[in-house]
């Protein structure tokens, strides 16, 4: 699913209406009407609803779902917070439409906003997706008293006073919603961590905007969505083996860290890996083998930290279909060198996790051997160290997309709406996850998902798009069972059903 700009967005609306062809009222009312529905199926009539309207097309789609709330008894009061002298032509229509039933009151002072108390709802459709210059004057007012009430917020398409595709200033006053219900297509403001507070919860809403401009449309950004994901997943032929779906291997461990390395190697096995092979110092074969008895296991020559070197016979690097490397292995000059030797010897892609890439972070000159299209995944401070320290997040991303370009990597930057940049210069933003996987052990599931789907023949970028929604929707579904607080990396595991 494409996030395009604002730019864009006006150009969609403009392709649907010429060509469906609709008018432009027209495409108003339908916005409206797919807003009321989704209110309607979660809102009983049974509070005030204080509905408050700008005076351009954010505004009149407002009036509108105001009036169609109306017709559905719900008690409906609308405010209008006139900011300018005149209002847009739709919003005008819209205005005179909804006097038919009500009488709005006008906002042009504070001593007019009303009081909103904590059983009350609050529609924000004051300013819209083209916002370009901070709130000022009545209607940063009325913001600010939005956000002092104790009722339940919701924005229309966007919250007011939040850009769409460009970064706030700390000072600006913005609506913080606990919903955003916003049209076709996310925008990029509503994925990003810094506006959570702005957004809330958001839900997006088909209004049947032009597939074909859609489908024309260039961005490097996009929101992977069930349907996405579920084409990404390949179906096993019946005649398939052990064989067929790859040996890996996994680098994890040491001394006091090797429950890292069986989160990486149980999550390996559970997504679809024919064969497995793990190496650990010396002090976790057992603790390996008993925890996880499918997998093959090499000890280390070392007792506590990985060399690379081992008593037992074991596949050259280039040998294995693919490797991850990271979980739990510290960062001993012991390790530093089984990295560097690593890749120096490998010459297809490797996922790089947890301390491989602190190691990475502070020998800057390893950056140069990583072999083209491997999978970094690191967390947002892991990545700093990699990189520098950003502004905001369009900053971030910035930086995000031209690492990933730079290096020839993909890149897992994790978190709310996970962001995994291509060395195309492409952003893919999450849907799926959910808080409960901020806990130790659970990026360690994730380097053995996406292992097990790049030996399985998985392209990187699609082994990492396939992976992080299958591990967030494992959250989710562990989540449902035991709850946000009580969940752990072992419940994620459970939960990697492969059923889309």
């Amino acid at each position: 699913m494409k996030i395009l700009n604002v730019s864009q967005i006006r150009e969609l609306d403009q392709y649907t209406i010429q060509y469906e062809p609709i008018a432009p009222i027209n495409l108003m009312e339908r916005a409206s009407e797919a807003f009321a529905d989704w209110f309607v199926a979660r809102f009983p009539a049974t509070r005030t609803v204080k509905i408050f309207c700008g005076l351009g097309n954010n505004g009149g789609d407002g009036m509108a779902v105001a009036r169609m709330l109306i017709n559905l008894d719900y008690q409906v009061e609308v405010y209008v917070v006139r900011y300018a002298p005149r209002e847009s032509d739709d919003c005008a229509h819209n205005h005179r439409r909804l006097k038919l039933l009500i009488n709005p009151t006008y906002v042009e002072k504070p001593q007019d906003i009303p009081a909103i108390r904590h059983n009350e709802m609050v529609i924000d459709a004051i300013l819209g997706s083209g916002l370009s210059r901070p709130t000022e004057g009545i209607v940063k007012t009325v913001i600010e008293a939005i956000n002092r009430a104790p009722a339940t917020v919701i924005s229309v398409d966007i919250a007011s006073g939040l850009y769409a595709d460009q970064p706030n200033q700390p000072d600006d006053v913005i609506v913080e919603p606990d919903h955003t219900v916003t049209f076709q297509l996310p925008k990029l403001a509503l994925v990003l961590p810094k506006n959570g507070k702005y957004v809330g919860q958001w839900h997006l809403l088909d209004i049947r905007l032009s597939r074909r401009f859609i489908d024309q449309a260039r961005t490097p950004y996009y929101y992977t969505n069930p349907e996405e994901a579920r084409l990404l997943l390949r179906q096993r032929d019946k005649y398939s083996h052990k064989g067929t779906f790859g040996h890996a291997l996994l680098l994890v461990g040491s001394y006091g860290k090797i429950g890292a390395g069986v989160l990486a190697s149980r999550a390996c096995l559970r997504s679809g890996v024919g064969l497995l092979t793990v190496q650990v110092p010396r002090c976790g074969y057992t603790v390996m083998q008993t925890a996880v008895p499918e997998a093959m296991c090499l000890p280390d020559q070392h007792e506590y930290h990985l060399t690379g070197q081992s008593d037992l016979p074991g596949q050259a690097f280039n040998e294995y279909s693919a490797i991850g490397v990271g979980p739990g292995i510290g960062q001993s000059p012991e390790s530093v060198s089984m990295l560097r030797n690593l890749l120096q010897a490998v010459r297809k892609p490797v996922v790089f996790d947890a301390d491989a890439l602190n190691i990475l972070a502070q020998n800057r000159d390893l950056l140069g051997l990583l072999p083209e299209r491997s999978i970094l995944t690191p967390h947002p401070k892991e990545f700093e160290r990699l990189t520098q320290r950003w502004e905001n997040d369009y900053d971030k991303l910035e930086i995000l997309q031209d690492f990933a370009r730079r290096y020839d990597v993909v890149v897992i930057l994790k978190g709310a709406n996970t962001a995994i940049a291509t060395p195309e210069g492409e952003v893919h933003f999450n849907s799926t996850g959910n808080p409960g996987l901020s806990t130790g052990g659970t990026g360690d599931v994730l380097t053995g998902v996406i292992t097990a789907l790049l030996a399985q023949g998985y392209d990187p970028v699609e082994a990492s798009v396939l992976g992080v929604y299958s591990h967030g929707l494992a959250g989710d579904r562990a989540a449902a069972e035991h709850g946000q607080i009580g969940l752990t990396a072992s419940d994620v595991i459970e939960n990697l059903r492969w059923s889309l």
